[in-house]
C-alpha cells in the first residue's frame, strides 16, 4: 500500500477538486465516497472504484478487513491530518475511495416488469432534499428515479450523504423536461403530477399499472408541461395552515400509496 503523507501530492490536490468542484467530477469522471457503508453499497449498485484511501489512525479494525478486501486498482494510506482536510465528514470510518460515475441516460434505464413505478422529480435543487429524494425511493423499492431538468449535481458530497449510499441503490436517470415526458409516453406508463390546482385527491387514483409519481419543489412546484401533460393531476389534501410540504415527505406519502395498493 503505497504511503502519502503530504497535503501537496498531486493526488491529494485531486480529491481536494473532486471534493469540492462539480465540474471536476463531470471532467474526470469520478467523484468520492466515504465510509464502508456507502462504499459497499456503491459495489452492491455495481459502481466501478478507482481507488482507496486509509487512515490507520481512523479505521478500526473490521472496516479495515472488509475494505483491504475490495477489488480496486490503488490503495493508498494517509494521514489523519489529510483524512480530515479531504473527507466531506469526519465520521466517515477513516476510508474513502474514488469511484466511477455512471451514465444517467433515459435510454440506460431497464424496467423487470410491466408495472413499473417511478419517482419523476422536477428542477430539485437543495442536495439534502435530492439524497432524502433518493432514501425515500430505495425505502419504497421503487423502479427507478428520474430528475428532470436536474439543478443539483447527483454526486455532490452532501448528496451521497444525505442519501445515506441509496443514491447507489436505485436506477437514476436524468433529462430536460420534454425528454423525461416523452420518455413516459414511449413506454405507455401513467403520468400522476402532484399539484395543487385542478387536481384530484391522490387517494381517488390507481397506481397498480405502469405509473409515474411526479413532484416539483415546494418553491416553484411543477411547470406547465407536466400540468398539462399528466394523466392525472393530484394533490395531498392539506389540514393545517400551509399549502405544500417537503419535497420528500410528499413523495414519501405518494410512493408508499401505490406500493399499498400493488401489495
Amino acid at each position: 500500500m503505497i504511503q502519502i503523507s503530504s497535503n501537496q501530492n498531486p493526488r491529494i490536490k485531486s480529491l481536494l477538486l473532486l471534493k469540492d468542484k462539480s465540474r471536476e467530477r463531470k471532467k474526470t469522471g469520478t467523484f468520492i465516497i466515504e465510509g464502508v457503508r456507502e462504499i459497499t453499497l456503491a459495489i452492491q449498485g455495481n459502481y466501478t472504484l478507482d481507488s482507496l484511501f486509509i487512515c490507520p489512525e481512523l479505521i478500526d479494525a473490521a472496516a479495515l478487513r472488509i475494505v483491504k478486501g475490495l477489488n480496486t486498482a490503488e490503495q493508498f494510506e494517509i494521514t489523519e491530518t489529510i483524512y480530515k482536510k479531504v473527507a466531506h465528514r469526519a465520521t466517515t470510518e477513516g476510508v474513502l475511495a474514488v469511484a466511477k460515475i455512471k451514465d444517467h441516460r433515459l435510454d440506460q434505464l431497464t424496467f423487470t416488469n410491466e408495472n413499473s413505478l417511478i419517482l419523476v422529480a422536477e428542477a430539485p435543487e437543495k442536495p439534502g432534499n435530492v439524497g432524502a429524494l433518493f432514501r425515500t425511493a430505495d425505502a419504497a423499492g421503487i423502479d427507478a428515479v428520474i430528475i428532470a431538468n436536474p439543478k443539483a449535481d447527483i454526486y455532490n458530497p452532501n448528496i451521497v450523504r444525505s442519501s445515506v449510499g441509496c443514491v447507489f441503490t436505485t436506477q437514476i436517470a436524468t433529462g430536460t423536461t420534454q425528454e423525461v415526458l416523452d420518455f413516459l409516453k414511449s413506454k405507455s406508463i401513467k403520468i400522476f403530477s402532484a399539484v395543487l390546482q385542478e387536481s384530484q385527491d391522490y387517494l381517488s387514483q390507481d397506481y397498480t399499472n405502469a405509473c409515474a409519481i411526479v413532484v416539483g419543489t415546494e418553491a416553484e412546484g411543477l411547470s406547465d408541461a407536466w400540468r398539462e401533460q399528466a394523466t392525472t393531476n393530484i394533490s395531498i389534501p392539506m389540514r393545517g395552515i400551509i399549502d405544500s410540504m417537503n419535497v420528500s415527505v410528499a413523495a414519501g406519502i405518494l410512493l408508499f400509496e401505490a406500493v399499498r395498493q400493488r401489495s
